[in-house]
């Protein structure tokens, strides 16, 4: 798959090639990778060659089979989320249960067509950005295994920059699908609060939870949002959204920036030219750019870890927490049970807060349609994350922590390769409901960028001038 998209998997099996060729080479190229850390649990391969056989055979029986979005498609799945037949260990042993039937992310995966491949690593019960806090192993960043892969969704990042699949689901409460699809020069798209239902999903902040999903373009990004949002009623936070449709490339769009005493990147002087060089991008495909006051949006950050949603990460880990606390990573168990310390007066406190906070934030979008915010502001290796974990995992979060807490949607791109060859992303961010109008930038962005697919060394496919996407 290192030179497939999502788009041209299906054009392939419409025309007549074999759904079940495409899951076999899923499985070659795994093994052929051989870093035992980006999967947690595979599905046993003949089971899922029977998927895509039968799959196949349903479309020669019924030929509108053949529309489904993700015909063929093999996915993997972030192992925080339910997928019938596989246990879901959110990286925690002493936490794993096989759950009776899929989440409905994955329900509606399948429905469009997709073949789940396997579950994949990550920060133990989503509650990092690093991708080391795992007793299943720390994942090869595939540009420089000395750095950190980024977290939570590690290993579904990895597996669709490797080329492994061309499409995974993850999930981002505070960047866990944007961090590591910056780092590892994927698309990372976060959709609006509640557009996709996280029913079958372990919580990690459960009031501002996303599924998330990562892929080598926007366009596949995108189709896959389409096949998996949707009002559910089995999730308490799911809202009456939809993701809307990719549209022309745009010109004019308003896109605000941090003024520059207010960028911060942790004195990494590559990381803050490379994102001088894609505002100057942007403004070459006909973006206006404006300066904003980002001091309202960092204080929301940090209300995520310093106030009373930590509380909902002990919820969510409680049964093992408190039963077995030697079970849970160090550093997890650190940040959550700090959770377990929190008043409903903190709570109220930091509630009333963030919506002072969310008025300021409401009236600084009037004045653009989104913003172009560095992904992270630098990277960390291994080594340095281990030594100072939960300091440097925060300054991961610099740009991302606020945006679930401000219903905001969100998409990483890859933006440039630095010097010494790693990547650097930026991240488009809009109010809840702009899902589309961020996608139709950012595929143009992307395209412009001229960048290979992830760490496959593949082209980015020829951009269309009119999406082909609608919902």
């Amino acid at each position: 798959m290192a030179d497939e998209t999502v788009a041209a998997i299906v054009e392939a099996h419409r025309a007549g090639a074999s759904p079940e060729a495409s899951v076999a080479r899923a499985y070659a190229r795994i093994r052929a990778h051989a870093d035992p850390a980006i999967f947690i649990t595979l599905r046993d391969e003949a089971e899922a060659l029977a998927e895509a056989k039968a799959l196949a055979a349903r479309r020669a029986a019924d030929r509108a089979l053949a529309d489904l979005p993700l015909y063929g498609v093999p996915v993997a799945v972030k192992d925080n989320i339910d997928v019938e037949g596989l246990p879901t260990t959110a990286a925690c042993p002493a936490f794993a249960y096989m759950p009776a039937k899929d989440a409905t992310c994955v329900a509606r995966l399948r429905r469009a067509g997709a073949i789940v491949i396997g579950k994949t690593n990550l920060d133990q019960f989503a509650t990092g950005l690093v991708g080391v806090r795992t007793p299943y192993g720390i994942a090869r960043n595939l540009f420089d295994p000395a750095l950190i892969p980024g977290g939570s969704s590690a290993g579904s990042a990895i597996a669709v920059a490797a080329g492994l699949v061309p499409l995974a689901l993850g999930t981002d409460t505070a960047g866990s699908g944007r961090v590591p699809a910056a780092l590892g020069n994927i698309v990372g798209l976060k959709p609006s609060l509640g557009l996709v239902s996280t029913a079958g999903v372990v919580p990690a902040c459960r009031s501002i939870d996303c599924v998330s999903v990562l892929a080598l373009t926007v366009d596949d990004a995108f189709a896959a949002l389409a096949a998996i949002a949707g009002f559910d009623n089995a999730d308490p936070y799911s809202r009456r959204r939809s993701p809307g449709a990719l549209k022309e490339v745009p010109r004019g769009a308003r896109l605000g920036v941090p003024k520059p005493d207010q960028r911060e990147f942790f004195g990494d002087r590559a990381s803050a030219a490379a994102y001088d060089d894609a505002l100057a991008r942007l403004a070459r495909l006909g973006a206006s750019i404006s300066e904003f006051d980002m001091a309202p949006f960092y204080e929301a950050a940090r209300l995520l870890y310093e106030g009373p949603w930590v509380a909902e990460r002990y919820l969510a880990a409680r049964t093992v927490i408190e039963a077995a606390p030697e079970a849970v990573h160090p550093v997890t168990r650190q940040i959550i049970l700090a959770g377990a310390k929190i008043s409903a007066a903190d709570a109220f406190t930091a509630f009333y807060r963030l919506e002072e906070l969310r008025r300021v934030c409401e009236a600084t979008f009037r004045s653009m349609d989104a913003m172009a915010l560095p992904t992270v502001p630098t990277v960390y290796t291994v080594e340095q994350v281990l030594a100072d974990p939960v300091a440097l995992n925060s300054r991961l979060g610099a740009y991302t922590n606020f945006v679930n807490l401000l219903d905001l949607c969100a998409l990483a791109l890859p933006a440039a390769m630095r010097a010494e060859g790693t990547p650097f992303g930026i991240t488009l961010v809009a109010p809840a409901g702009e899902d589309a109008a961020l996608a139709s930038i950012g595929r143009a962005f992307h395209a412009a960028t001229a960048l290979p697919l992830g760490a496959t060394g593949a082209p980015q496919p020829a951009l269309a001038e009119k999406a082909r996407v609608s919902v």
